[in-house]
């Protein structure tokens, strides 16, 4: 058996059907999930990564942008993160955001109209670093938000 077919086995109960196990994710905000699920996928700093149940002990930063959330009864959830950790551990796994919001809550032209309007902030920044970090950091996390609206749809 592949080490692929291996770790889905593993992830399957007797039935057939995908094991859960339990997620949460959390901001500074709010307690956002906190269920028995089948799957999420995470925006690690190294790239995007699945978790199944019994998934090996993990731990990593995260990267701005989308996390989808498979219940084990229920609607996919998808969120916007800005960052954080992810730490998966004993058939468990916690997303620890830095910012966090419903994908559902985003408008694609109030997100299009604010990277625009970061964009013409960082013309008049130019002689100001500290300003100038801080406006590229908000113009990145505008185009993730754009890009995560883009992969939910």
């Amino acid at each position: 058996m592949s080490d692929a077919a291996e770790t889905t086995a593993h992830s399957m109960t007797e039935d057939g059907n995908a094991a859960a196990f339990q997620f949460e994710m959390v901001s500074p905000e709010k307690i956002l999930v906190s269920e028995k699920v089948t799957m999420v996928t995470i925006p690690g700093e190294a790239g995007d990564f699945g978790v199944l149940a019994r998934h090996a002990p993990l731990l990593s930063s995260l990267r701005p942008g989308l996390v989808t959330v498979t219940p084990a009864e229920g609607e996919v959830m998808r969120f916007f993160v800005a960052g954080g950790f992810a730490d998966v551990c004993d058939n468990h796994c916690a997303v620890l955001a830095e910012q966090a919001t419903d994908i559902a809550e985003f408008d694609r032209a109030e997100l299009e109209e604010k990277l625009r309007n970061l964009q013409d902030d960082l013309a008049f920044a130019k002689d100001d670093t500290m300003k100038t970090l801080q406006v590229n950091r908000e113009i990145a996390l505008a185009k993730a938000r754009i890009e995560a609206l883009d992969l939910a749809a």
